[in-house]
């Protein structure tokens, strides 16, 4: 009867053989060979099973039938497995007979040996396809380097292939710390750094990681502001008034905001603004109007879309900064894709098209989501045309999409909002609660490192954080005196966050002084 394993850890789930051997491979791959070599010596212990390193041994020395036969007697290989290994060696015996001229070996092998395997027709008339390709370009002899070459390939393609214990995953440990580090990062609510973690010690993050106090007032609007964005390159922060003006900050290297360009041309309030992905554009979009296109340098007019009946009621670019999409509250337009000279490259509508209260394009471009209706998501592959609508039960207000295009969110007048998945594996929504909000339009935005965050306004005049990974809030930051409408998440400073409030301010929050030195007067 076999001894027990000795066991490792505080709680004994360790097995003292599997860890050893897998610090072995580790030293091995580091390029520590004699230490490898030494542990290996000490511990009895070898970093191959004795199963691989006769295979290996056999291979090496092209002992065929021998390796094939310690093939078969490997116990617990699953026989697809054992089928998969066994054609990798044939391929390679045929091709050494085949190089050294013993072409009726290489058939005894292909007919008899590879065909007894039964790994389907096709795997075998490309194989044989592929033998007679080789002779008719005139394979000739192989050297013994590239013989030698070859086989070590093979034993590389068997270590891939073969299940532990004969043989584990190449760079196990790295893997196994790298696991560690990463369930420590998401179980900490706060992570918000390009920090290398250190494994010296276990990872914890404080709430100065993420943006709880103000660090600047911007108050050059003369009325409610009801949108912000921050650029794609987070270098410029765009707001939009109900004082008919749209503004375009700069973000300075010491994370100051200051006015670039007052942009005045609508004749409404500006109920929304959207950034170019290269952000040399900016498209304004004037409240039951039309929309108009800036350069973001110079803060000059190019173009007006809409007009002619066509009210603009939400619009978003494609990847590429030359297409961009609108959507009417007319349910007689629908969505229009135009480029930006105003050319109508292609459109959505008819009587199945219901008016579009808001729009986005992922990231990635593939899909464009609309809400209709007031309670349905549409996400169109604009590629394949494929369709799949979400419904709510309750009335959409606005609509955000994550940088990595795999989630949106949407705010609800329910007081919730609710995240899914764009690929639609989700049956049901993760909900996010806390926030106010059933009468006004409230809108929230992902942010923080990899979009781990979820930002909204709230009618109670605060702003609410919430990680993505649990429903209730992580902060809530005080500080505006009215509806705040919008926010948006520094894309490239994960600790900036700037929010639009009907108390005519846009707030500027950042980390924690804890962590700075106190913030200069609030201007």
């Amino acid at each position: 009867m076999d001894n027990p394993p000795t066991m490792l850890g505080r709680k004994g789930l360790i097995r003292k053989h599997e860890f050893v051997r897998i610090i072995i491979q580790c030293l091995y791959t580091l390029g520590y060979k004699e230490s490898a070599v030494c542990l290996e010596s000490e511990s009895r212990i070898s970093y191959k099973s004795m199963e691989f390193g006769l295979l290996e041994s056999q291979i090496l020395n092209a002992d065929w039938d021998g390796c094939i036969h310690n093939l078969y007697g490997i116990e617990d290989l699953m026989d697809e497995t054992r089928s998969l290994a066994l054609f990798l060696v044939f391929k390679q015996r045929l091709l050494e007979y085949l190089s050294r001229g013993d072409d009726s070996s290489a058939l005894a092998v292909l007919r008899k040996q590879i065909s007894a395997l039964h790994l389907g027709s096709e795997k075998v008339h490309n194989l044989a396809f592929g033998m007679l390709s080789l002779k008719e370009v005139g394979l000739g002899k192989i050297d013994d380097d590239v013989i030698h070459e070859l086989r070590e390939r093979l034993l590389v393609e068997l270590e891939k292939l073969l299940p532990p214990p004969i043989i584990f995953p190449e760079r196990r440990l790295e893997h196994l710390v790298e696991t560690a580090v990463n369930a420590q990062i998401d179980s900490c609510i706060y992570h918000n750094s390009f920090d290398m973690i250190s494994l010296y010690q276990d990872h914890h993050c404080g709430r100065d990681q993420i943006p709880t106090d103000t660090v600047q007032i911007l108050m050059d609007h003369k009325n409610e502001v009801w949108f912000v964005q921050f650029s794609n390159n987070g270098e410029y922060l765009a707001s939009s008034s109900s004082d008919c003006t749209a503004i375009i900050w700069k973000v300075l290297e010491d994370g100051k905001l200051k006015l670039k360009h007052t942009l005045q041309s609508h004749q409404n309030p500006v109920s929304f603004v959207a950034w170019s992905p290269d952000d040399t554009m900016l498209l304004t979009c004037g409240n039951a109007e039309v929309l108009k296109l800036w350069d973001v340098e110079t803060g000059t007019y190019k173009h007006t879309f809409g007009g002619h009946g066509f009210i603009v009621s939400s619009c978003a670019w494609f990847p590429d900064s030359k297409r961009l999409v609108c959507g009417s509250s007319n349910p007689e337009r629908g969505i229009y894709m135009w480029d930006c000279e105003g050319n109508e490259i292609k459109a959505w509508r008819g009587m199945r098209m219901p008016k579009v209260l808001d729009l986005a394009v992922t990231p990635d471009g593939e899909n464009l989501i609309s809400i209709f209706t007031e309670k349905e998501i549409r996400i169109l592959n604009v590629g394949t045309n494929a369709e799949r609508v979400i419904s709510e039960e309750h009335p959409i207000t606005s609509l955000s999409v994550s940088g990595d295009s795999k989630f949106l969110i949407v705010n609800l007048n329910s007081q919730e909002i609710h995240m899914w998945d764009v690929a639609g594996k989700w049956e049901k929504p993760l909900k996010y609660k806390g926030h106010k909000q059933d009468k006004y339009v409230i809108r929230s935005c992902f942010g923080g490192l990899n979009s781990t965050f979820i930002a909204s306004g709230s009618e109670n005049s605060q702003v609410y954080i919430w990680n993505r990974r649990s429903p209730d809030p992580i902060e809530v930051l005080y500080g505006h005196s009215m509806t705040v409408n919008c926010v948006s998440w520094n894309l490239k400073r994960p600790q900036m966050l700037a929010s639009a409030s009907d108390d005519q301010t846009i707030r500027i929050w950042g980390p924690s002084p804890s962590r700075k030195t106190q913030p200069e007067k609030l201007v």
